[in-house]
């Protein structure tokens, strides 16, 4: 057997192992609490050869080790977005029925900011 076929063989794990690693992402996603979700996402990388999350995610592997070490320091969005999408797993946005979330502007002001006429930019460009 290859070096390489190893390598792969060890790369994914079982189906059940990134399963239980997903709920465990999700479960600290829940609560909210960004060193439960920075433990939970560390543990998931544990599963995965390093070198190959690194290549995939475009992060050294120290820097990987790092950012889910349970640091004070924790990392950013971008970092936490490819390792999640290197591992194969994907964020998803859901609105919370049981929380009590700041009011909403206009849908035509969500609109606008989506296409990019929001004023808000607009004056903020001018600024610069």
């Amino acid at each position: 057997m290859s070096k390489k076929s190893v390598r792969l063989a060890t790369t994914r794990p079982q189906s059940g192992s990134r399963q239980a690693a997903a709920d465990l992402i999700n479960e600290a996603f829940k609560k909210s609490d960004v060193a439960g979700i920075c433990h939970a996402i560390g543990a998931a990388t544990r599963l995965y050869n390093i070198s190959d999350l690194a290549q995939k995610s475009g992060l050294a592997r120290p820097s990987i080790h790092r950012a889910f070490a349970g640091d004070p320091i924790k990392p950013n969005f971008t970092t936490v977005f490819n390792v999640l999408d290197a591992m194969g797993f994907r964020l998803h946005v859901t609105v919370r029925r049981d929380a009590g979330a700041a009011r909403l502007k206009s849908v035509k002001n969500f609109q606008d900011a989506v296409i990019g006429d929001d004023p808000a930019d607009i004056s903020a460009a001018d600024d610069s």
